[in-house]
């Protein structure tokens, strides 16, 4: 039986844009914010359509024929889940599927429940998101210590201060991202097992790094793991999990319960029976006319295969790598300025990066914000959530942001942004997927050169609070 080549795969994924994503050529649209949700897939967007018009689907968790139906279906979605990150449902290293919103969520159901305190500490990465950097509020107010493992050269972070926030006392929860949200790094899987190994629990935020870097939690066993559907395959939106270890799952304490999430309370007594996981971590009625789309979303993406979309999103992060460190001013001056790796080592396809002007100064991003939108182009500015990459591009270190913060009212943050004599208040980010082709990424790189060869950034914003 003939086998099929990666690059084979690949060109099948360009062939992909004609017949999932024709609604782009139709309004002559470039789209390069992957990174913030991909796209859906017409046939996903069919499929759903054609069983909820064909069934009849009640909530789950009863006997009528209605709610068996969703039940069943409820069910196939977490074993499509578990299979797709190469999880046992069984055994010792079984792990369970528990639906939420999105990621965020899914991060909030384990920092609520973790059972922080003085000798449980958290450590986190500078390049976490939001998400993960909020946990702190629950970890403090559990008196338990908090350790940031610093950005290190070239937005990396180094193995060894990961050690060394690691063995620095206490055996709590180490939270990172397997791929930055903002500069694309991705960060040493290994870091999971060597962690466990010194008796921490990990939590992995795969959010970024899922819709084009496959995940075998027998091989990179995290205790939970985050993730949303509407970045991994566009469809359906408002849908994530958290995937946890069913050991993990039992060392939480929910600090509340709602609908479902009981086997039985008392409205006279404070008193509950909490559900087993993952039913007592699913906090009301499950989205259950959509999680049957997720079953459909594995599918989708495994017919494609994984080295397809890596040959394809890398080759595309590459030719854009080339294309922005290539521009120059007239005087031979750099013109962009990329906020992490130059090569496609160790990095998944999301590009952040800032204009320059001629005497390297950065150029507010709004200004090709507002470029690429005119050219019918989505791509991302700001900071992305991640606090720590945005401190690192403007050389903010712990000590001069306690400064700034002690010099002034934390809450007005134009005054604390002056303070901090910020030059770049964000980035622009473009980030690519399966819809995305190489006249995309070329039509970014002439609206940058255009906007360097027209000097267009002067005057064309004023202040602004905040990124």
């Amino acid at each position: 039986m003939p086998t099929t080549s990666v690059a084979d795969r690949s060109c099948q994924v360009d062939a992909l844009r004609e017949r999932e994503f024709p609604y782009l050529d139709a309004s002559a649209h470039a789209y390069l914010d992957y990174t913030g949700a991909a796209l859906a897939p017409l046939s996903l967007i069919r499929g759903s359509a054609a069983r909820l018009a064909s069934g009849v689907y009640g909530n789950p968790h009863t006997a009528s024929p209605a709610s068996l139906a969703s039940t069943r279906l409820v069910e196939e979605a977490r074993e499509a889940v578990l299979a797709f990150c190469g999880a046992s449902p069984e055994g010792p290293e079984a792990y369970t599927v528990v639906f939420t919103p999105n990621a965020t969520a899914a991060v909030r159901l384990v920092a609520e429940a973790y059972p922080f305190g003085p000798r449980t500490p958290l450590v986190f990465l500078g390049d976490d998101h939001n998400s993960v950097l909020g946990m702190r509020r629950y970890a403090r107010r559990a008196g338990a210590p908090v350790r940031v493992v610093p950005l290190g050269p070239g937005f990396r972070t180094e193995s060894a201060a990961v050690t060394a926030c690691l063995e620095a006392g206490g055996r709590g929860l180490f939270a990172f991202p397997a791929q930055s949200n903002a500069t694309g790094v991705r960060h040493p899987l290994e870091w999971v097992g060597e962690a466990r190994r010194r008796g921490w629990r990990v939590l992995l935020d795969a959010a970024a790094y899922l819709p084009s870097g496959p995940l075998d939690l027998t091989a990179v066993p995290a205790d939970f793991v985050a993730l949303s559907w509407y970045k991994i395959s566009g469809f359906p939106a408002g849908v994530g999990c958290l995937v946890a270890r069913r050991d993990a799952l039992a060392g939480l304490r929910r600090p509340w319960f709602a609908g479902g999430t009981v086997l039985a309370s008392s409205s006279h007594t404070d008193w509950h029976l909490p559900a087993p996981a993952p039913e007592g971590f699913e906090d009301g009625t499950l989205p259950f006319l959509a999680l049957p789309d997720v079953t459909a979303a594995v599918a989708w993406h495994r017919a494609i295969g994984y080295d397809a979309v890596h040959h394809h999103v890398t080759r595309l992060t590459a030719r854009l790598l080339a294309g922005l460190t290539a521009l120059r001013h007239p005087g031979g001056e750099p013109a962009v300025r990329v906020l992490g790796p130059l090569s496609t080592e160790d990095r998944g396809p999301t590009v952040a990066f800032n204009l320059l002007r001629p005497d390297g100064s950065p150029v507010d991003e709004r200004v090709l914000q507002l470029a690429a939108a005119e050219a019918r182009i989505s791509l991302r500015t700001g900071c992305f959530c991640n606090p720590g990459v945005a401190e690192e591009a403007n050389g903010m270190t712990p000590e001069v942001v306690r400064e700034a913060l002690v010099r002034g009212d934390p809450a007005d943050v134009d005054a604390y942004l002056h303070r901090l004599t910020v030059q770049a208040q964000g980035a622009v980010r473009a980030s690519m997927g399966v819809a995305t082709d190489a006249r995309d990424v070329e039509r970014l790189v002439e609206v940058c050169g255009d906007v360097v060869a027209r000097g267009a950034w002067e005057g064309a914003f004023g202040p602004r609070a905040g990124c």
